[in-house]
């Protein structure tokens, strides 16, 4: 029995929810959406660069939420999975996802996107642990600042490994899925790296490293 690690966005769902979840916020009015449609193009592209400031993209990202409650929140969600999410869930990915609890694997999603987006999609999926970034809650409301260590590029390692320690696990035999050559820290640090439909620049380093390619796309 091993860990089966997934990234999410690209990989898991045919989208990037992180993206989605700013367009949504622009068309709820819950933000400037002409100002926010540019920034959230701005970081995409960052992002797809291998360029992307972590740290100044989760203040644009979770700065919305400020004052929320988890409550007010729940709304919000709801309407999200079932407008933007649900379009992009791919049945490829179910049956992965049943090939490796059939395996007995615990299976793990770990993405740079934040909790509050991914939780429900990551239920929908029916993964339970799901590692993310993580938004700061104070005396029950959403502060719009980020908290603890970003899960994003070597952040990933820092935050699987502090999961396995938590939970008497390692990374021996642990396999981890992803689309993005964000991901290269955690994909070096695992036993066997999957490439799911891959950037050019992932694409590249798997035929490099001998590492399997696959496509969970109709």
């Amino acid at each position: 029995m091993g860990l089966a690690l997934f990234d999410l966005d690209n990989t898991l769902i045919a989208g990037d929810s992180d993206h989605l979840w700013g367009d949504f916020l622009a068309s709820e009015g819950l933000v400037d959406p002409e100002k926010h449609s540019a920034l959230n193009e701005y970081y995409y592209r960052q992002y797809q660069q291998g360029q992307l400031d972590i740290d100044e993209y989760l203040s644009f990202a979770l700065g919305p939420m400020t004052g929320m409650t988890p409550e007010t929140l729940t709304v919000l969600q709801s309407k999200f999975l079932r407008q933007h999410v649900e379009p992009i869930l791919l049945d490829a990915a179910f049956d992965l996802l049943q090939h490796h609890r059939v395996s007995g694997d615990t299976l793990i999603i770990i993405t740079a996107t934040n909790t509050v987006v991914t939780r429900p999609i990551a239920d929908r999926l029916g993964v339970e642990h799901l590692i993310g970034c993580e938004a700061e809650l104070k005396d029950g409301h959403y502060t719009g600042k980020p908290q603890g260590i970003p899960s994003f590029g070597e952040g990933k390692v820092q935050r699987i490994m502090a999961w396995c320690e938590a939970n008497n696990r390692s990374l021996d035999d642990a396999i981890f899925y992803s689309d993005s050559h964000n991901d290269l820290p955690l994909l070096q640090a695992v036993t066997k790296a999957v490439a799911v439909d891959p950037d050019d620049v992932l694409l590249k380093e798997a035929k490099q490293q001998g590492w399997e390619i696959i496509s969970l796309r109709p």
